[in-house]
């Protein structure tokens, strides 16, 4: 059973700001549930348009290719949420959502996210901001899958995976260190490539592993690989 902090959406980053009273009258307005590892919260085409959120717990966007191969877009932690285009625009959902670890969602319906965002304008516009940042990094795969070999995509994806955590040195943590066949998929590629890529890197002093972390030793070199090729 959750804690009360796990039916709380004060992690949540959409509603940073907020004070306790709109908080707590935003949570009044969600349901609750808890799910389990492996335990699919959205399927890919399905036609419902709640708003999930998640208050602790991890879940992975993915999708399948035609012969079975998964394809994962991302992975949405704790303060997270997902499902709010199909609650803006009424269309099936885009991907499939799967908890991988044990997690508590609050869940909202469309006319209720929208009627939220109208009495709190400030919370539209945080949410205008990340759609803005989901066609960014839309872009972005989109230009390294056209012009980056399988090696230089590895790249980029480890850079994304430690933008929010480098460090003034210039090196970076990702932690947890990357499951090869995650990161393959990602990026469009095998985990033998992965693992291939990762040795390399580490003998050129550019990673390190350390416990359960990986270390980017010198992200702006490690950029400079990138945008060789992407310029290309």
């Amino acid at each position: 059973m959750s804690g009360d902090s796990d039916r709380s959406l004060a992690s949540i980053f959409l509603f940073k700001g907020l004070s306790e009273d709109a908080l707590r009258k935003i949570e009044e307005r969600c349901r609750w549930r808890d799910y389990a590892p492996q335990e699919t919260i959205i399927d890919f085409k399905d036609d419902s348009e709640d708003v999930y959120f998640i208050t602790k717990g991890v879940a992975r966007v993915v999708n399948y290719s035609v012969s079975g191969r998964e394809v994962a877009f991302d992975d949405l932690r704790t303060g997270s949420l997902f499902g709010e285009l199909a609650a803006i625009d009424g269309e099936p959902r885009s991907a499939n959502v799967v908890a991988i670890a044990p997690s508590t969602v609050a869940t909202m319906n469309a006319s209720t996210f929208r009627s939220m965002l109208e009495e709190h304008p400030p919370v539209a516009i945080v949410l205008m901001k990340r759609l803005a940042q989901m066609v960014r990094l839309s872009v972005e795969r989109i230009m390294d899958l056209s012009t980056l070999g399988a090696n230089n995509r590895v790249h980029a994806e480890l850079l994304r995976l430690a933008k929010s955590n480098i460090r003034d040195d210039g090196s970076a943590v990702i932690s947890p260190v990357p499951i090869h066949s995650e990161l393959a998929s990602r990026v469009s590629t095998t985990r033998e490539t992965v693992a291939r890529v990762l040795s390399d890197l580490t003998r050129k002093g550019l990673v390190k592993k350390s416990g359960n972390s990986l270390i980017l030793l010198d992200t702006e070199r490690l950029q400079d690989m990138v945008e060789q090729f992407r310029g290309d």
